[in-house]
């Protein structure tokens, strides 16, 4: 299918679900761009992950209520998210252990809650893979409108969240309060992640968080650039992911993590300055106490 083909059937009222999926999955590339520049920022990769996890026994139980998915991950997240910022006051354990604990544990309860669900199967697939096509006109709105507000949330406290980022033991020294921002950058990248799960499912969802973020890390020192590139790299993914799954009957959250790390891998060989292909052109430069009969084996045209 050529992308004229693909417009086309995005202008088709008889699809009208596939301009709802690629709205959804621009708008949840972009938030989860700009919340994984401060993941990635953190090298919290794992929380990511972890969130992830927690919010699986929130949704279940939206699920099977018939209730709101983002109220109810959200809810399930935050109240992991507390549980292991209390439990990680114990100094005789690392943070990374009680979060493998608590995580894990709400991943185990969500998938006993929907298993009480009629047609447990297919509903467990849905959350684990995500269901794109299948995705409510409310759900967009809902997407749209939690999408902005933790944009503008992260545009708010940007400074401060980079302060705690690069070193946290100076942020307290200015005053920040760096228990509660480590609680609002959970309580982001829980949204961030409830909100894409529709898109990419529970298993993926970290790709989003990270991969754009990555990519972008590799492209510029500026994190300001950073912020702008690591959404719009998830948004293009994103749309790409989405011709390519439509055209060739792909899954599309599966195909839209793979063009995500092509993006990398592209990034990462031909990225201008951090680049692999870079650095095998960059001149190599003699060690400033290279002996003379060092200096004199260093190859002609190639700076000391």
């Amino acid at each position: 299918m050529n992308p004229v083909d693909f417009l086309t059937d995005l202008l088709n009222p008889d699809l009208a679900f596939l301009p709802k999926a690629l709205a959804v999955a621009v708008m949840s590339s972009v938030v989860c761009g700009v919340v994984g520049t401060h993941v990635v920022l953190r090298g919290m990769a794992f929380i990511g992950d972890a969130v992830a996890h927690a919010v699986f026994p929130g949704l279940a139980v939206a699920f099977v209520l018939s209730g709101n998915l983002v109220l109810g991950g959200t809810v399930a997240g935050v109240l992991t998210a507390v549980l292991v910022a209390v439990f990680a006051q114990n100094r005789r354990l690392k943070e990374d252990s009680v979060i493998g604990v608590f995580f894990v544990a709400a991943f185990a309860l969500g998938i006993v809650i929907i298993s009480r669900a009629p047609g447990y199967a297919g509903s467990l697939q849905q959350f684990l893979f995500g269901s794109i096509a299948g995705i409510p006109d409310r759900d967009v709105w809902v997407v749209g409108i939690t999408g902005a507000a933790v944009v503008a949330a992260v545009l708010l406290l940007n400074k401060e969240l980079v302060t705690v980022s690069l070193d946290r033991e100076s942020a307290r020294a200015m005053g920040l309060a760096v228990f509660r921002l480590d609680l609002v950058l959970y309580v982001l990248v829980t949204l961030a992640v409830v909100i894409s799960v529709q898109t990419i499912g529970n298993i993926l969802v970290l790709a989003l968080l990270v991969t754009p973020a990555a990519t972008a890390r590799l492209l510029t020192d500026r994190l300001g650039v950073m912020m702008a590139l690591a959404p719009t790299i998830g948004a293009l993914s994103a749309l790409v992911g989405l011709y390519v799954s439509w055209s060739w009957d792909l899954p599309t959250g599966g195909t839209i993590v793979l063009v995500l790390t092509a993006a990398f891998l592209l990034a990462w060989f031909f990225s201008p300055r951090r680049g692999v292909v870079a650095s095998w052109r960059r001149p190599r430069r003699r060690p400033v106490d290279a002996t003379p009969a060092e200096a004199a084996t260093v190859p002609a045209g190639v700076t000391a």
